[in-house]
């Protein structure tokens, strides 16, 4: 799955044999555009934010969670 089907900001790839790899690398990448300050990756954390802060979270990482089996 990409960073962007995984609520980032861009296309780069993530593999694994479980979605908790995927997440894994995908919140590694997350701290490494927030730590380059990546404007586009800081716009797509706040909806993340959004997210976390409306409830609406688990939601959203059950259809992520649903997509990767899918695949």
């Amino acid at each position: 799955m990409s960073c962007s089907q995984l609520g980032g900001a861009c296309d780069l790839m993530f593999t694994g044999e479980t979605f908790d790899e995927l997440a894994a690398q995908s919140q590694m990448h997350g701290r490494e555009m927030l730590k380059a300050q990546d404007a586009m990756h800081l716009s797509a954390m706040k909806k993340m934010s959004d997210l976390i802060n409306s409830g609406e979270i688990e939601n959203w990482m059950s259809e992520r969670r649903a997509e990767f089996e899918e695949l």
